[in-house]
């Protein structure tokens, strides 16, 4: 009989992270556990208020599974029993690594994927002034090593920011994320400006609701799709206005979902960026898995923290390595 743990847990950031919705001091995490005899699979989700997500409401999605856990649900029938989303994210996860432990073989194998070499992720800088963005660029690049920087954008006082950050860091690969802040009457300045400082992708320029337009225009960087881009069935949505999509498991609903998404989307022609909620290592290592399918990654979440879970996954630089057996898969 396998057992199911619930467990809500907080991190603290590293001082404040700030993008064009808010700011918050801390990760607020769920993770499960499903114990079975001497074997435990764990999985970690990030509940996400601007899809009507909480803590207690993912807590309470997951109790409700108790009993068909124990009674030997299976990963397979996951998408049948939750929606897309934080929850069925943790424990799709969860099974995932239990399964890799039972079978004494790793999830990349199960996955039928090749093994996770190191990959250069993203680094993102928080919303802030021109100038202190620019000042956290340097030190990202020059200082800690990472080589492609993200920078959250929010839209008055942007083509302020990138000129500055352009300035500061005049080597340095950016991509933008902007988080619904921009208006389709500011869209073409920005990716113009996005386009003049060598931005090579901009996540979200417009809000989910209002992205139609973006059909319209010509797009002059590529355009990736986030708050728009959820499951399976958000990708028909997505033809003729964007060029890449940002997967997230906790969008998506787990590993196993998101290799469905990932491998549709290379079908439609669509780029692909792994990406993350802010969290833990634990969360991290599963997305790792999508990391040879993506154009870009981005799963830095952990380095945004103040302290990371034990173990970690390990960071040098610009590289983030794939996850040991103690930590996932």
């Amino acid at each position: 009989m396998t057992e199911l743990l619930i467990i809500a847990e907080r991190f603290p950031i590293r001082g404040t992270f700030t993008i064009a919705r808010g700011s918050k001091t801390e990760a607020a995490v769920v993770t499960v556990e499903l114990r079975d005899g001497g074997h435990i699979g764990r999985g970690e989700c990030v509940p996400y208020a601007r899809y009507g997500e909480s803590v207690e409401g993912v807590v309470a999605q997951l109790a409700a599974l108790e009993t068909l856990v124990a009674e030997g649900l299976r990963r397979e029938d996951l998408m049948s029993v939750l929606p897309p989303g934080a929850a069925r994210n943790a424990i799709d996860c969860a099974m995932w690594d239990l399964d890799a432990k039972r079978g004494r073989m790793r999830a990349y194998e199960m996955a039928g994927l090749p093994a996770p070499q190191p990959v250069v992720t993203a680094y993102t800088l928080s919303l802030d002034t021109p100038e202190a963005m620019a000042q956290a660029a340097r030190a990202a690049i020059e200082e800690a090593g990472h080589e492609l920087l993200k920078l959250k954008l929010g839209g008055e006082g942007d083509v302020a920011r990138l000129t500055a950050i352009r300035a500061a860091v005049p080597q340095a690969r950016l991509i933008v994320d902007a988080n619904e802040g921009w208006t389709g009457d500011s869209l073409e300045a920005h990716l113009a400006a996005c386009a003049e400082v060598g931005v090579e992708l901009v996540e979200q320029p417009l809000p989910a609701a209002d992205d139609a337009r973006l059909a319209a225009i010509a797009r002059p960087v590529p355009v990736c799709a986030d708050e728009s881009a959820h499951g399976l069935e958000s990708l028909d949505t997505l033809a003729g206005r964007y060029d890449a999509l940002n997967i997230k498991l906790d969008k998506t609903g787990g590993l196993t979902e998101a290799l469905l998404l990932a491998r549709a989307a290379q079908a439609a022609g669509l780029d692909i960026m792994v990406g993350c909620m802010v969290g833990t290592s634990l969360a991290m290592a599963p997305a790792l898995l999508l990391a040879p399918l993506a154009r870009f990654v981005d799963l830095d979440g952990p380095l945004l923290l103040a302290a990371d879970r034990t173990p970690a996954l390990r960071y040098e630089g610009s590289l983030v390595y794939p996850p040991e057996p103690a930590l996932w898969g």
